[in-house]
């Protein structure tokens, strides 16, 4: 797919909201999920995929007791409390020793879309994003976090990706209708969410998972965020780069 429009056809873009693990950062979330599972079934049943299916934009809670389910472990959703503390306890320590680096093509695409004056929010189901984009500096001696002008990561909502409300949370916090709102996302959960807040969406494929972005429905899928023509954005055209 080279050029897609918006969900309800070409529209003027003015605000972008960013997932954080695995579009902005290179996180250790999946690793921490993982390692804290030893104990409750075998680790190795933990891939990627499922990581990706399962637990991915998902609160902490909901990504546990999924997860437990899943693996068909006894009493899940008792145990899943548990569960998500020990996962939060490893991941804690990993962020404290700076285990996680930035993507490079997503460092560019904020800073690019910063540059052209769009407002900028995170939004993601983690409470540790502000706590790693911190301690990412850009090449001008700027944190990451700073470029952003919202950060709704970690807020409570009703329900999780893919309901909209933690997107629709973004737009009102940046003081910008949905519809001119881009999400960049690289979980199907969280393009479903988008299309469901009537936002244009990103898909961002860095497992292999392109497929399943575009069953998503993302407006552009692409397996590098250099490749987004990010000029044409503001007119609401996301496409790749000419």
């Amino acid at each position: 797919m080279s050029e897609q429009t918006g969900p309800t056809g070409r529209r003027r873009l003015r605000a972008a909201i960013f997932d954080v693990d695995g579009v902005l950062v290179a996180s250790p979330h999946e690793r921490a999920w993982r390692e804290a599972l030893a104990g409750y079934a075998d680790p190795a049943r933990f891939t990627t995929e499922f990581y990706q299916a399962n637990v991915a934009g998902k609160p902490r809670q909901d990504g546990a007791r999924s997860t437990l389910e899943r693996l068909g472990v006894p009493q899940a959703a008792a145990r899943a409390p548990e569960y998500a503390a020990e996962k939060q306890a490893l991941i804690d320590r990993l962020i404290d020793e700076g285990s996680f680096e930035a993507f490079p093509d997503a460092e560019r695409l904020a800073v690019a879309l910063d540059a052209a004056g769009f407002k900028l929010a995170l939004a993601s189901s983690s409470k540790n994003a502000a706590a790693m984009l911190r301690r990412l500096t850009l090449p001008d001696g700027r944190t990451l976090l700073s470029i952003f002008d919202a950060d709704l990561s970690g807020r409570d909502v009703p329900r999780g990706k893919p309901d909209p409300a933690i997107f629709l949370l973004a737009a009102e916090a940046l003081d910008t209708p949905p519809a001119e709102c881009l999400v960049v996302e690289d979980a199907p959960a969280g393009v479903r969410a988008a299309r469901a807040g009537g936002m244009a969406s990103l898909g961002i494929a860095r497992l292999g998972d392109e497929a399943l972005l575009h069953a998503a429905q993302a407006d552009l899928v692409v397996t590098s965020l250099d490749q987004v023509d990010t000029a044409a954005i503001a007119d609401g055209l996301l496409r790749i780069r000419p």
